[in-house]
């Protein structure tokens, strides 16, 4: 029997991803996955450090972790469960983790979890206190075996890690490192076995993913995130791509029509601005205007009419005052968003604006942020409700919660929720679906008839399409 491995992921989409390689390199050397801590012989924390929160949560999880499990003999091996910390959170603050809970065998940044094997088989003979947060000269990608089990129709692929944009509010260039690009075969192998395995829908990610600028097949000019889009958009059985996370800066004119030109780049787009002061912006290093942005919004609208978009604030900058907030809500009622994120500054340590004076009082970043948070959900609410109505094409790739409920995305990634008797068969599959109610955060719909009907309600582009 293989021994078992237990993985928590806080934060990004990105650390989804690094949770299933990290079970695929340990799946070589003999542990199975669990979905239960409690039975698990080895449990890992896979961390962020985006929020200040979040790193708390981190703390709260490990005290539930100070008593292991007795001792027990299983596989030939007899010995106490191994705590390991991973993620950015392990990469800033490994030595403080060590301090705070002496009880983590084991703490490895995101850069170095294919040594996570090693690790734990010197943490079986009995070391203690290991800690490997370098940055090695080699990619931890090269180093990596093939996916395991498929993520299921929906499936991730990083493709870009770090960041050289050193916003001040930001810990990433700190915790993931300089921009790194994998190369444009490795990306197309990976996304050719995704597809094997029964991904429908592929969202490549990277902390700065627009910024991709891979080693192109074969060596000669690298290839931007168009480029490589435009590949995939051609391998049989894909039928959705998107991605995430996008910064202004990079978005040329190439990536720019192709969501214009490419049926399977889905029309969704999360474009973080984080404020709508300039004076802020210039703060946070930015090195775009609220200006610039909506004009890149205009650019990307008459590509592609049907965008719907998305974005990340941040309210209470240090140095943000009133009339810089307004600024923000401006930019907001002039776009328009589908969905959005929204936080409270919080200091990071290690990143410029956790040192600067002027810090805004909670009082007014929790005043700030409610109501901007009430303008994103009415926004968000009204988007949803344009939906009813309509025929939509809605990828299947999770159960609901009630029975026979099944749970997809449209193409502008709103989740839809739809009951049918026969939900075993649709799994993986576009199918069309009537909306006829907009919730907060979803939609409620019915499969519509083969073919669907035309006479009650228009359609959106791309409706129709199904899986063979």
């Amino acid at each position: 029997m293989a021994k078992r491995l237990f993985i928590k992921s806080y934060g990004c989409q990105m650390n989804v991803y690094d949770a299933g390689r990290m079970a695929d390199v340990m799946a070589v050397h003999g542990f199975a996955q669990t979905d239960r801590a409690d039975e698990a012989e080895v449990t890992v924390l896979n961390t962020c450090h985006i929020r200040e929160k979040a790193a708390e949560k981190l703390f709260s999880d490990l005290g539930r972790l100070r008593r292991p499990p007795r001792r027990r003999a299983r596989n030939g091996w007899e010995g106490a469960r191994i705590v390991v910390v991973a993620g950015c959170v392990a990469q800033a603050e490994g030595a403080e983790i060590m301090r705070r809970a002496p009880w983590v065998d084991i703490v490895v940044g995101p850069q170095t979890y294919h040594r996570l094997p090693e690790l734990v088989r010197r943490a079986e003979a009995g070391e203690r206190g290991l800690l490997d947060i370098d940055f090695p000269p080699e990619s931890k990608f090269d180093r990596l075996p093939e996916e395991g089990a498929a993520q299921g129709p929906s499936a991730f692929l990083t493709i870009q890690e770090g960041c050289d944009k050193f916003c001040s509010f930001c810990v990433v260039p700190y915790t993931r490192g300089a921009e790194h690009s994998r190369p444009a075969a490795a990306v197309v192998a990976e996304a050719r076995r995704l597809i094997e395995r029964g991904a429908r829908e592929i969202t490549l990610l990277g902390q700065n993913v627009n910024a991709y600028h891979g080693e192109a097949p074969g060596g000669g000019a690298e290839w931007g995130l168009a480029r490589l889009i435009r590949t995939l958009a051609d391998l049989p059985g894909l039928s959705r791509i998107r991605y995430t996370t996008s910064h202004p800066r990079d978005m040329d004119d190439d990536l720019i029509a192709a969501h214009g030109e490419l049926p399977a780049l889905m029309p969704y787009l999360h474009l973080p601005v984080q404020s709508g002061s300039d004076r802020v912006l210039a703060a946070m290093g930015r090195r775009h205007t609220g200006a610039d942005y909506v004009d890149l919004v205009e650019r990307l609208r008459a590509a592609r009419p049907d965008l719907a978009l998305s974005s990340d604030f941040i309210v209470g900058h240090p140095g943000e005052e009133e009339a810089d907030f307004e600024a923000t809500m401006a930019l907001v009622r002039t776009v328009g968003f589908a969905q959005a994120y929204s936080f409270k500054y919080s200091p990071r340590p290690g990143t410029p604006a956790a040192a600067t004076g002027n810090q805004v009082g909670e009082t007014e970043k929790a005043d700030r942020l409610a109501r901007l948070q009430d303008l994103l959900n009415a926004q968000q609410h009204e988007f949803n409700r344009r939906t009813v109505g309509r025929t939509v094409p809605v990828l299947f790739d999770r159960r609901g919660r009630k029975p026979h409920q099944l749970a997809g995305r449209t193409p502008a990634m709103q989740a839809v929720h739809v009951v049918c008797r026969d939900s075993e068969s649709l799994m993986g599959e576009i199918r069309d679906v009537f909306v006829t109610e907009a919730h907060s955060n979803s939609l409620t719909g019915e499969l519509a008839a083969m073919p669907p009907p035309l006479a009650h309600a228009p359609r959106i582009p791309g409706a129709g399409r199904t899986i063979a």
